[in-house]
């Protein structure tokens, strides 16, 4: 092949984000979404419950789940999942610490403690064993990722939560629909939560969904932010004495806007989420599955698989590189293409704040995290070295979200991937942006 485009050479597609605008754009907005906005803008209707709650009902039957929540934050969704468990003052949650921030982070307001696990360095999900050597008499929840639309080993996660006694979370904010072994992510746990915020692979605007079987965390999740909605699933003698007021403060109501194109994208979900799986199979049909260095990351189990492919990652190993950075070889890939499709790197390591350990967020005088342990809890220790979480930065780059099953459209991004590894040693003389690169802890939400 030519010389590369970083080095001078001549670009495989110079003009790409001018040209292909349309296959990466998202949300894919139809005239039922624009109509159904307007008709609640044009009704005012936007912080009612009638339009949400007919879009939980129908989206618990598209989940298969008895009971569906809706939040105005996929954050908040999760946080009524943890309050719904009864996470609470002295608890202490497992979660990877290669995640998101919401995953865990309220935690810390219902007094309880992170405690983080490594990663499996195939997958990139929480390693089961990582889980269980973690668990202490203070355990009470596994907080579940399925990062990067990879969904976690649910089998080897309820068999650990079984043995100890323990409450399971899933976070499905990076997976909504997909599935693990035939059955739907989501519906393992007790509880689940996911954003639906306008990058996600369902997409309703800024938005969350909380989903159980449970009906006690049912119960809870409303009480303790939707106010308006306790009348309907408590007694009056049960909450005689708190009157109808959100136990956390809190007021979790979604936009009603959101809630009305939710039940929109409901329609066409599946079919575009389909379409997204046909065009990165054939991207990776294309590149090749045995190509020096790179591997996809892709589940193994029967009947498992990479829903919507939101922010999918794939292996890249310096070493079959000559030592050159993923950042290099992105930025060599990308100048190809004249933008920025592929990325390097991933989520920041949480376990690597000291929010989790020393801040005293509320101004008890003492670590947030920690105030409710027993005297002489390390929670650094208890994490301890997460060597696959800690490493993991350098070695998976991100590749483009295709929307459209455009096989021509897309062979040029193969193709300038083919090209760097052709040419790669030519970058070795090239000045290295170092070796950790990493998107920043706030860019996957």
């Amino acid at each position: 092949m030519s010389k590369l485009a970083l080095l001078g050479g001549t670009p495989i597609a110079a003009n790409t984000p001018q040209v292909d605008a349309d296959l990466f754009h998202w949300p894919i907005v139809n005239d039922a979404m624009r109509k159904a906005q307007l008709d609640v803008l044009n009704d005012g209707n936007m912080s009612g419950t009638n339009i949400s709650i007919e879009f939980e009902k129908q989206f618990a039957a598209w989940q298969g789940t008895r009971h569906a929540l809706t939040h105005n934050t996929g954050t908040n969704a999760l946080w009524a999942a943890m309050y719904g468990i009864g996470l609470g003052p002295g608890d202490e949650m497992i979660c990877p610490s290669v995640t998101y921030w919401a995953s865990c982070t309220a935690a810390l307001t219902l007094g309880a403690a992170v405690v983080f696990c490594d990663i499996d360095p195939e997958n990139l999900q929480l390693d089961p064993a990582s889980v269980e050597a973690r668990i202490t008499p203070q355990t009470k929840a596994i907080m579940v990722v399925h990062y990067l639309a990879h969904p976690a080993d649910m089998d080897a996660i309820m068999a650990i939560a079984k043995r100890h006694g323990l409450k399971v979370i899933e976070d499905v904010s990076h997976a909504q629909g997909g599935t693990y072994k035939g059955r739907r992510l989501g519906n393992f746990g007790d509880v689940a939560a996911m954003s639906l915020m306008s990058g996600k692979s369902f997409a309703v605007g800024e938005g969350g969904m909380l989903v159980t079987d449970d009906e006690e965390i049912y119960r809870r999740a409303i009480r303790f932010g939707h106010y308006d909605r306790i009348g309907s699933c408590y007694k009056p003698e049960e909450y005689a004495d708190t009157l109808q007021l959100p136990v956390g403060g809190q007021k979790f109501r979604m936009h009603q806007v959101s809630a009305a194109i939710g039940i929109e994208q409901l329609k066409k979900q599946d079919a575009e989420r389909a379409e997204i799986d046909a065009a990165l199979k054939y991207f990776w049909k294309r590149l090749g599955h045995d190509l020096p260095g790179i591997r996809w990351i892709y589940p193994t189990w029967e009947n498992s698989d990479k829903s919507g492919w939101y922010a999918s990652a794939f292996h890249y190993d310096p070493e079959a590189f000559d030592g050159i950075s993923n950042v290099t070889f992105v930025k060599a890939v990308n100048a190809e293409l004249g933008g920025d499709f592929f990325s390097a790197g991933c989520n920041f390591p949480l376990h690597r704040s000291s929010l989790f350990y020393e801040t005293d967020i509320f101004g008890h005088g003492r670590p947030t995290a920690s105030l409710y342990l027993p005297e002489g809890t390390d929670l650094r220790a208890l994490t301890g070295s997460l060597p696959v979480s800690e490493g993991i930065n350098a070695k998976v780059i991100h590749e483009p979200w295709f929307k459209h099953m455009e096989p021509k459209r897309i062979d040029k991004y193969a193709d300038a991937v083919l090209k760097v590894v052709e040419n790669h040693k030519d970058l070795l003389d090239l000045h290295d942006a170092g070796s950790q690169g990493h998107i920043a802890h706030t860019k996957r939400k």
